[in-house]
Parts: structure tokens; sequence; C-alpha cells
């Protein structure tokens, strides 16, 4: 094994790499800059803490959010990798002991926010030190053109012309052309290697569907995904809760997160979600950094997010076990212009905000989508598809109608009530509605009153909508989301052109399509009983410590205990996700409990194999005292049976023919013990040695480590 793989064994239990991860690691390693984009999920802080730890000198990680940089410092220090972490959360003492441990002492990696990392006096110690490598994690921050800018990354361009002998190693889950170069540019001098992972999730379905009845839609999907978990991402913090409060309400188990809550609120609701199976996580875009549970069955938006970006990144926290998995976004014109409103009064300048709503309407297009739609997501990140088979569009292809004379209806609407309304007193004028803001405004003496009266109300919210995202009606947010006419509109209003759009159904309840695929027949050898024990005791082990569930271990490590039931160190070190360090930390707790929930389960099937007059005994002194005094007679006369040889021989006879082990039914002897010692000492594997002596592989293993054989 390479150098590379054995520090990947020995620190982080994995025997081998993701796609794309060595390459980037060896470009960090050969002192080469690069920024990495690579969807989350993928494993992108593998690569430059393996690099760091690899590296002859310190490594300075720069992470825009104090909750991952704690959460990353807890997983790395349990991997038994010394490192520290700065940030305004800390006290004075913690501080300067972080510190001190850094510069003086044998820490290689220092977590920071950008803010202390840009400051001059900080900036003139870490001068003293020797920097191997700069991180900067979410790293599309550093740009005004990317989707989450932030000032103080801004700063970070300084540090090429401080350290110039530094390694830059750049990265985010998600980036458009125009930010990695911009990021390039202000981290490295445009001097680095720009790497790409593949975006495709082929697992995932992709629904986009119209907010009506959104919670009875919501609610009939979740009862055909019954003790499964998933995620619904909310637009506000009170959405959140109200979601929550309804859906527990109906019966499911549902769990609010958000940035309102305390921090052991958030850290309570974050185990749970990653060791129960049925728990349904309502959160705002504060939840999922740093999650890996493999088996999230689906994530539901209730409302559309801010962009491409930011949707990508939140759907790939389904179905990383690489089973299918449902992806659904609910839509609607009000939600478009809460997020146009909330990007429009936010900060920045105003080109900054005008590329934000551009980035909005790319998704707007994605929701109004005809074609593949998993298609025009690649696109989005310049890769190529002709469709999936996968998504909403792909199964029921979309029909185009003619709504030419509808569409004149909304745009006279809009001209005569002199473009300063919005999309709700629109479709009331049409309908004929008496409303206040109508009588007051005398708008019920209008040529277009009423003339869309047989026309509902969700027909002409979709209808609106999509004559926004085609670009007939624009939204001014500076006149608080009124619809306004561009020349595409007065053409169509003047019979010049004609519009269609797909047909719009409005009377039917939405639901997505449910389409049954087989899973992953890896995961078919789980024991989930014993699974589901593992989950408890690492809930127990994180409340304990107060650290997240996923920090003791992964999923991925628990499903590989629950297959493949280790008890020796060998065994356990052998299991995805152990090292060294979790070796000797957990193997004792999670080896003792796979070897008691085993024991109990052969002590129940020998129970029950006790009622056939030859039944598969292993190990009559491993049984429960119950099933002993139950059986004692039994027993009693069938060890005296096994003194005459001419029965023994005729039993064994007899299960030769019936094509059953040689040795079914039988206690252990010395002969066997003996005969089991040389087979093993001839490399016999235990496979072969079950089913030589007609003996359970649990039961020989415990026999072996008692003969000294191997270790426990």
């Amino acid at each position: 094994m390479e150098d590379l793989e054995l520090k990947l064994k020995n620190y982080f239990g994995f025997t081998s790499f993701r796609d794309g991860q060595k390459e980037i690691i060896e470009y960090l390693i050969k002192g080469e800059n690069i920024l990495s984009v690579m969807p989350t999920g993928f494993g992108k802080s593998l690569c430059y803490q393996l690099s760091a730890l690899m590296l002859e000198g310190k490594t300075v990680i720069v992470s825009p959010l104090i909750a991952l940089m704690n959460d990353q410092v807890s997983a790395l220090k349990s991997y038994g990798i010394d490192c520290e972490v700065l940030h305004s959360d800390q006290s004075e003492d913690e501080g300067r002991n972080s510190w001190n441990s850094f510069f003086r002492g044998s820490s290689k990696i220092l977590y920071v926010s950008p803010e202390r990392l840009t400051s001059e006096n900080f900036l003139s110690h870490l001068k003293n030190l020797n920097i191997s490598m700069f991180v900067v994690d979410e790293a599309h921050c550093i740009s005004s053109w990317g989707n989450e800018f932030k000032p103080a990354y801004s700063k970070l361009e300084i540090l090429k012309n401080h350290f110039p002998k530094s390694t830059f190693g750049a990265f985010t889950a998600t980036a458009d052309k125009i930010t990695r170069e911009d990021v390039s540019q202000k981290l490295t001098g445009g001097k680095c290697k720009i790497i790409i992972s593949d975006f495709d999730r082929p697992n995932l379905s992709l629904s986009v569907l119209p907010k009506i009845d959104f919670k009875k839609n919501v609610v009939n999907f979740l009862n055909q995904r019954k003790n499964q978990s998933g995620i619904i991402y909310c637009l506000s913090r009170n959405d959140t809760d109200t979601l929550c409060d309804y859906l527990n309400s109906q019966g499911f188990y549902a769990l609010s997160y958000h940035a309102g809550k305390s921090a052991d609120e958030k850290l309570d609701a974050q185990n749970k979600f990653m060791t129960l199976q049925n728990v349904i996580m309502v959160a705002t875009i504060a939840f999922g950094m740093g999650i890996d549970k493999p088996d999230i069955r689906y994530v539901i938006h209730a409302s559309i997010p801010s962009d491409i970006e930011s949707f990508y990144q939140e759907i790939g926290r389904a179905g990383r076990d690489n089973n299918p998995s449902d992806t659904i976004m609910y839509f609607n014109f009000a939600d478009v212009i809460k997020r146009k409103k909330m990007l429009f009064d936010g900060i920045g300048s105003d080109d900054h905000k005008t590329l934000r709503i551009k980035r909005l309407d790319t998704l707007v297009a994605y929701a109004e989508a005809t074609s593949c739609r998993r298609k025009f997501l690649l696109s989005y990140f310049e890769q190529e598809l002709d469709h999936c088979g996968n998504c909403d569009n792909c199964i029921n292809p979309v029909s185009i109608k003619d709504y030419t004379q509808e569409a004149k209806l909304i745009i006279s609407a809009i001209k005569e009530t002199g473009q300063w309304f919005g999309s709700a007193h629109i479709i009331d004028v049409l309908r004929g509605s008496s409303t206040q803001k109508i009588n007051d405004r005398k708008h019920d003496s209008l040529n277009s009153y009423g003339k869309g009266r047989d026309l509902s109300k969700n027909f002409l919210q979709i209808l609106i909508r999509q004559m926004v995202s085609s670009n007939v009606l624009n939204v001014n947010l500076k006149k608080f989301g009124a619809l306004q006419l561009v020349k595409l509109a007065m053409d169509i209003l003047s019979g010049e052109k004609n519009f269609s759009c797909k047909v719009i159904e409005t009377k039917k309840i939405l639901t997505p399509k449910v389409v049954v695929n087989e899973v992953d027949s890896k995961y078919d050898s789980t024991d989930q009983g014993l699974l589901n024990a593992l989950k408890k005791l690492r809930l127990d082990i994180a409340k304990e410590k107060k650290l997240p569930a996923f920090v003791i271990f992964h999923d991925r490590s628990l499903i590989d205990m629950a297959q493949k039931k280790p008890i020796t160190e060998n065994e356990f070190l052998k299991i995805n996700g152990v090292g060294q360090s979790k070796l000797e930390e957990y193997f004792e707790k999670f080896s003792s409990l796979v070897r008691e929930y085993t024991r109990e389960q052969n002590d129940n099937k020998a129970e029950e194999d006790l009622s056939d007059e030859f039944g598969n005994i292993f190990k009559i002194e491993n049984l429960h005292t119950r099933t002993l005094i139950k059986n004692t007679d039994r027993l009693i006369k069938r060890l005296k049976e096994f003194e005459d040889i001419e029965f023994v021989y005729k039993q064994r006879k007899k299960n030769i023919d019936e094509g059953k082990p040689v040795n079914n039914g039988f206690p252990a002897i010395k002969e066997e013990n003996d005969l089991l010692k040389q087979k093993f000492s001839s490399n016999i594997q235990l496979f072969d040695l079950s089913n030589y002596f007609g003996r359970s592989e649990y039961a020989l293993k415990i026999r072996l480590i008692e003969m000294g054989l191997i270790e426990e």
C-alpha cells in the first residue's frame, strides 16, 4: 500500500479514495495551487486534511462558519489528529491556548475565521512559522460574482503577497465559470489548476410541483415514505416551526432546525436525525453543513431557493448511499417575489443585487423547464446529458398549449391599472372580485374587469408566473412587486405574436410519481436490529461528549459494522472509517455490543432449534440459563446418547443423508477442538471451517480466541 493509502487508513479508516480525491491531494503535496469544485458529499474536506498531514510545515484552513469549524476540529481530534481552532465564540483563555498549541506545539492544522486571519497582527505572527499551505473552504465566498459573497473573504487576496512560497487550496461545492476565474485570480493571481468533479447524481429523481394545497400534497407524499428520513427546507424560521408543528399533528415525527434555536437544541435535533430512521428535519438553510447521513431518502423545498448553486447543494444531501431518492421543489409566484424582495433589500452593490436576481431567474427557468431537468442542471455546471429518464419531465413529457387569449386578458388588466399592482390585484380584477382596493380605485369600471371570471385563481397565478419566466412580464421590486409590460407583451396584445407554454393543470392534487427502484443489494445484508443498537450507542457517546453523532462514527461505519459484526481488533480495524485512533477509543464499547447482540441472536436461534429433534446446538455452554432450564431433561437425554458411539455414527450418517453438516446437533468435544486447531493452522478460512464442522462462524471464532489462535 502506498504512503498515501497508508495514511488514509491509519488516520481516517478508509481503504480507498473517492473519485478525484487522490488527484487533488497529489497536486497539493507537490506544491501546486488548486481550485476544486466538488459537489457536496464527495469528500472535499478529506482532500485538504490529508494533504496537511503529508506536508512538512503547518496548514491554515479558513472557513466561514464557526459551527462547521468546530465540527471538523472535533472530527479530526476523534481520528487522533492534533489540530486547533480560532474564532470569536471562544473565551480569551481558549483562544490563547489554541494559538499557543499551534504556534509552539505539535499541532499542524489551524482552523480560523477570515476576519482573524487577515488582521495585521495575526499575519505578522504567522510569518514566523513555516506555513506550507493555506486552505480556503467555501471559496466561492471570495468572489463578488459568487452566490454567497462575504466581504471578509475578499480580503484573503492579500495572502499570496505575504506568503508567496505557500501552496493555496481553494474548495467549493459549486461555482460557475465567472466565479471560478475570479477566485483563481484573487487567491493565486490566476496561477492555479481548476479541477471540476462530475456533478451528475443519477439516483436522484427531480420534480417541480405547483404550490397548490401544499400541506395536503406534502402529507400525501410523506405517507408513501413512512419509516424513511428526509429534509424539508423552508424560507423562514416561522415557516419552519409552523410546518414542523403541522406534520407532528398529522402523526409524523418532525424536528425543526434554524438559526433561532440554541446550540443544544440544534445539536439534539441533529443527533436524533442521524440516529433514528423516520425523522423529518424541517429546516432553513442553516441545516446540512457537515451532515453525512447516507440514507436521506428525500429533500423537499417548500419554497424556491435563492439560486441553482444552493438548490444543488441542498438536494445533494439525499441519496448519498447511491440508492434511489426523491427531490421536490414546490413552486409559486409569491415565493419568487419574496426571494427577489429579500435579495433587493439585502446588502451589496446594485450590480451584485442584479447578479443575484439573475441567478434566481435561472432557477425559475429550471422550475418552468419543459425538457429534462437534469440536462438543465448539468448544463449550468458545463456538463452534458441528453436526458435522464428520472425527472418529472422525462417520466411525464410536457404538453405545450396556446394561451394567447388568456395572456391578452392579463396584459390588458396590467395596462389598464397603470402597471402599479402585483399579481393578486390583477387576478381580482380579471375575476370580477369586489375588494376594498378595487372599489377605492374604481377598477370595477375597467374594460378588463370580470373578463376572466371563468378562469380559476390557480390557473391565473400559474399563467402569470409562466409569462414572467418567459420575459413577457417584468416584476418591479422598487414598486413592491408590480407587474410591468415589456415590448413582447405589447406584441402579444396587438396580435403580432402568440403566447404558448406548458399545459396548466389546476384541478387534481399533484404529487410526484412514485418510482419503485431496487435498493442496492449491498444493504440487504445489514442487520437492522444491530444497526439500531449501534446508532443508540453512538448517540449515548455523542451526548456524553457533547458532540454531533457523526463525529463519533458516520452512518457508513455503523452499516459496515452491522454487516461484518467485528469482534476482534483486526476485524474492527477493517471497518470503513476506523483508523488507529478510533480503534483505541471505541473498539471495546462497539465490539462488546456486537458480541452481546450476536450471542443473544445465536441463543435465540438455538432455543428455536431445540424444538427440532436434531437441531443446531452449536455451543451449549453459551446458551442463556433460561434456555438450559427450559430444556434440561431433553439435553441430559441427548448428552447421554452422545456417549453411545453407535448412536453418534448413526446420527452423523443421518445428517449426511439429509444434506446437513456432519456435526449438526452435536456439542463441542476435545477431539473436535484438536481438529479445529489443526485445520486453522493450515490456513483454512473461517467460512470453510464453519461448513466443515457444522458450526456457526461466531462459535468457532470464540473457540479460536479461547485457544489463543486469534486475538480478541
